[in-house]
């Protein structure tokens, strides 16, 4: 399958790309594999967000191999793809935890003990799941257009500092290692520009 793309483009006001010897090094780890052929556009794209630690957005028609893309970069990289599949409804909220109160209510009338550890009731979003894995994943937000506009927004934060807050627990969640963050979008609307200024992106 073949991506086709426009070069990678930056922001207003970003800095030029200037990388290190170990970064090239580093940029030279994805060149697309047997099933999926990358233009060169496409591989310094990934290899630049791979070894600056910035998501990657890809922009494209559906159906252009974008999310083919993210399972072709965990596979060359040798790393675990976690997916998170958007829809109209999704909340950023959702990607962090979800706290289940309906169950720890049905369960404390029914005097399980489990109740006593509001922990049992906290449900792991994706993002939970790749800040904890102990090799740092692919994280594939996929689709991101379909969201609220302001979901791209709302996670901002946790993108920022990779980590994230469990008010029902009272404990902080942090990144063990950076995630290879790629997104997707189809173009069906414009994603805010404080979002868009953290990312690489590409057409």
């Amino acid at each position: 399958m073949v991506l086709r793309a426009q070069p990678l483009a930056g922001l207003t006001g970003a800095e030029p790309l200037c990388l290190t010897a170990t970064e090239e090094r580093v940029l030279a780890r994805f060149e697309g594999t047997s099933s999926f052929v990358a233009t060169e556009d496409l591989k310094v794209a990934v290899n630049a967000a791979v070894s600056l630690q910035r998501p990657l957005l890809i922009k494209g028609e559906p159906g252009t191999g974008k999310t083919v893309l993210a399972q072709e970069v965990a596979r060359a990289l040798g790393k675990d793809l976690i997916s998170w599949h958007i829809k109209s409804t999704t909340k950023a909220q959702q990607g962090l935890y979800e706290y289940d109160a309906v169950s720890r209510l049905r369960d404390s009338q029914l005097g399980d003990a489990r109740v006593h550890d509001i922990g049992n009731y906290i449900i792991h979003g994706k993002l939970w799941d790749a800040f904890e894995a102990q090799n740092a994943p692919v994280l594939l937000i996929d689709e991101i257009d379909k969201a609220d506009i302001e979901f791209p927004n709302d996670l901002l934060l946790e993108l920022d500092r990779m980590e994230f807050f469990v008010y029902e627990t009272r404990q902080t969640i942090k990144a063990r290692q950076r995630p290879v963050i790629i997104i997707t979008s189809n173009n069906e609307k414009e994603l805010p520009d404080a979002f868009l200024r953290r990312c690489f992106f590409h057409y």
